[in-house]
């Protein structure tokens, strides 16, 4: 047993430790007294202080290097200067860097690094060109470093530039370099030059797998998401919490549930489920693939929920418009002694929105500013215009916009009002806000729909045909409308009228039956939004073979009778299919969930979990 541990023994264990762990040890070492730290100390503890973020920390070991003689050693300068430029004080890392008289490589790189970490790319960009025109040669460290500097702006043809000089420099081979690329061009939309980079690599790090998935699956790419984990899978290399996240994210967008459930299993086979993160992407597939009773089981069975877990609860229970559930989980974080985000502000408004909570959605409004200090964003400024004018309290939508800063009134807080407009047919207001959208987001074609449809349903036929000319004349193109089921794992994808599928004539003429079922239980087709200049049969013929209603027919021609059958929409539901889908359930005894643009619907017995408030 050593009794009176050395310098030599104290730098061994620090080497050993990071983070907390490490900077407490270094606390211990100069509060016993008995021993001197020296360069190698200091070189252990300044990236751990930088790993915590503790600038005050960072600032007291500062000071003690000043006292022990050791603040102008190489080591300790460059060590000093990462902490700095990573807890956000640039200035404080250029000033010592600036005091070394020859700056090494490894003083650049922390520097470049500083500038890259706070978006500082001009200053980055200089530092690098320094570096090169002095005649050191940037090694890999350098390159990854100076990377992360274009991906959020955007900078395509310097990324470009910059990784011709890496190949051009024989860096490539390098995997730090190559998953560095990759992610750039993941960051800058480019899959497709970042698919080239991984396949490039000779040996693919865990991280480039990550960086291909969570580009893949951000940029809405989601079948080639679960491609790659396939296909990682089968060459053995498994899964880490950042993958499955990824991964789950994809399935979520999909709607996919017989995917997400694989990937659940695969999450218990790795013995992933105490992670806090993949189990919180877990929460969030079940709810956007329509199953809120299993989300809750698993938001349920975690021992150490953080707030990202209690949001995702929440903001589900909003999209399947339970508002009541969402307000009851909120109270029980704020018991919880959690501190609410203002991701958790926007959940909570969301689901007051879209139960038609009024008055709870202003006091959640109010106190997220007056209680937490919170400024709303522009989402949480949309909700609330969504909250108010879904509950047709118009008037008061507008005047709460005047008093929104004006960053905060965008295109979503404009488009809410029109939607709220089309609801309650209010066109006045309707032209208002359409005027606003058209300046701000002219290149939507929704906004000219909206208004067309609303000036139809109040039989305002000219008007209508204005909208659509305008909309022709700017050669803007509707979002086509298209509806997926998935039936033994397999997808199917219909569109409006959709003929392409190998069983539509048994589709079609189960949904002629289907229909005349529904007709007998007080079915009538709303054709108020469809074209004003075509008979109303030729309306009711438009309506009847939406893609919605076709992907029923499918699901109930394709599954047993009381099997639950669950669509997706990429667009927000219409009047039509949303009545259809009511009597539908009823005359079929089944239950049938629609995932459209902006909610859940459950309709059982006739009756939609929405109340018809969506």
């Amino acid at each position: 047993m050593v009794l009176s541990p050395d310098t030599v023994l104290w730098n061994t264990l620090l080497a050993g430790f990071s983070g907390f762990e490490a900077v407490d040890l270094f606390v211990r070492m100069v509060t016993a007294g008995s021993v001197r730290p020296d360069a190698t100390t200091l070189a252990s503890v300044l990236p751990a202080v930088a790993e915590v973020a503790d600038v005050a920390m960072g600032r007291c070991v500062h000071a003690f290097t000043e006292k022990c003689g050791l603040a102008e050693h190489e080591h300790v300068l460059t060590g000093l200067i990462s902490l700095y430029a990573k807890c956000g004080h640039v200035e404080s890392a250029r000033c010592l860097f600036d005091m070394m008289e020859k700056p090494d490589l490894v003083a650049y790189n922390a520097l470049i690094s500083g500038y890259s970490v706070n978006g500082m790319v001009g200053s980055s960009l200089d530092l690098f060109t320094e570096l090169v025109t002095l005649g050191l040669r940037p090694n890999s460290s350098t390159l990854v470093a100076l990377i992360p500097v274009y991906s959020p702006f955007g900078h395509e043809l310097l990324a470009q530039c910059l990784h011709g000089f890496i190949l051009k420099s024989g860096f490539n081979a390098s995997s730090p370099v190559s998953t560095a690329i990759t992610t750039l061009y993941c960051r800058l939309n480019d899959m497709e030059s970042a698919r080239k980079a991984f396949d490039a690599m000779a040996e693919k790090t865990m991280e480039s797998w990550n960086a291909m998935l969570s580009g893949y699956a951000q940029n809405g790419l989601t079948e080639m998401a679960v491609g790659l984990f396939e296909q990682m899978l089968a060459l053995n290399v498994r899964p880490n919490p950042i993958t499955i996240s990824s991964t789950l994210s994809a399935c979520a967008q999909l709607g996919a549930l017989s995917l997400g459930k694989w990937v659940h299993r695969i999450i218990a086979e790795e013995d992933l489920e105490p992670n806090v993160y993949v189990m919180t992407a877990l929460i969030d597939m079940y709810v956007k693939c329509g199953s809120i009773s299993e989300a809750r089981s698993i938001f349920n069975s975690m021992d150490n929920k953080n707030v990202v877990s209690w949001n995702a609860m929440i903001a589900g229970y909003g999209l399947h418009g339970q508002g009541s559930e969402a307000l009851k989980l909120y109270k029980g974080m704020l018991d919880a002694n959690l501190l609410p985000t203002s991701a958790t502000f926007l959940s909570v408004l969301y689901a007051c929105s879209h139960g038609g909570l009024v008055e709870e959605g202003r006091e959640v409004f109010r106190s997220m500013t007056d209680d937490y200090a919170i400024g709303p964003g522009i989402e949480h400024c949309t909700c609330m215009v969504d909250l108010l004018g879904r509950a047709g309290k118009l008037k008061e939508a507008f005047e709460l916009i005047s008093e929104f800063p004006k960053s905060a009134v965008g295109p979503g807080v404009w488009g809410a009002l029109l939607g709220a407009c089309m609801v309650h047919k209010d066109s006045d207001l309707a032209k208002l806000a359409s005027q606003k959208l058209f300046e701000l987001d002219p290149e939507n074609s929704g906004y000219y729909v909206l208004l067309s449809n609303l000036h139809t349903s109040k039989k305002q036929y000219s008007e209508a045909a204005v909208v659509r000319q305008e909309a022709k004349s700017r050669k803007l193109i509707k979002t086509p409308g298209y509806t997926l089921i998935e039936i033994g794992e397999k997808p199917h994808v219909f569109m409006s009228g959709d003929r392409a599928h190998s069983q539509s004539e048994a589709i079609y003429s189960y949904l002629e039956k289907l229909t005349a079922k529904m007709i007998e239980a007080g079915y009538r087709p709303e054709t108020e939004a469809a074209l004003y200049d075509v008979e109303e049969e030729e309306k009711e013929h438009m309506v009847k073979v939406h893609s919605e209603k076709l992907a029923i027919a499918f699901g109930l021609l394709s599954t047993e009778p009381g099997t639950e059958i669950r669509i997706i929409k990429n667009l927000r539901v219409c009047l039509d299919c949303h009545n259809a889908t009511k009597f539908i359930s009823k005359v079929t005894q089944r239950l049938i969930v629609v995932r459209d643009a902006s909610r859940f619907h459950h309709f059982r017995d006739g009756v939609c979990s929405c109340g018809d408030y969506w």
